[in-house]
């Protein structure tokens, strides 16, 4: 259903240094973009882009908003979590572990990226 994810970032360099960190977790590859400031990764024929705002404004988080990405164990998560804590990101919510509600059972971790930005580590029993 996704092409694609575009967010925003005040510092570029911050943000490459995180994302480059949890997506090496999880196998992405950094990809070349038609971005003027930014950079790209991309897994499974999906793109994550990063950008400083085209309108030349801050770029900020969104309220309520939520970007998941599917992990293929519980040890994955960790790491992706780990390696996000060590590269500027802030850890949010509960601590990473196993979440049950309405019969589905779920490991997730919550990060915050350099930016604000709320990122999910998910993997599915």
């Amino acid at each position: 259903m996704f092409s694609h994810i575009v967010i925003g970032t005040n510092d570029l360099q911050k943000s490459k240094d995180f994302y480059k960190a949890i997506f090496a977790v999880i196998g992405a590859e950094e990809v070349p973009t038609l971005l003027d400031e930014g950079f790209g990764y991309a897994k499974d024929g999906q793109l994550f882009l990063v950008t400083r705002p085209i309108d030349g404004k801050a770029a900020t988080s969104a309220n309520g908003g939520t970007i998941g990405l599917t992990m293929e164990s519980p040890e994955m998560v960790k790491a992706w979590h780990e390696a996000g804590v060590q590269n500027g990101g802030k850890t949010i919510e509960d601590p990473p572990g196993v979440r049950e509600k309405k019969g589905v059972k779920l490991f997730l971790a919550y990060l915050r990226d350099p930016d604000g930005n709320k990122l999910c580590g998910l993997f599915k029993f």
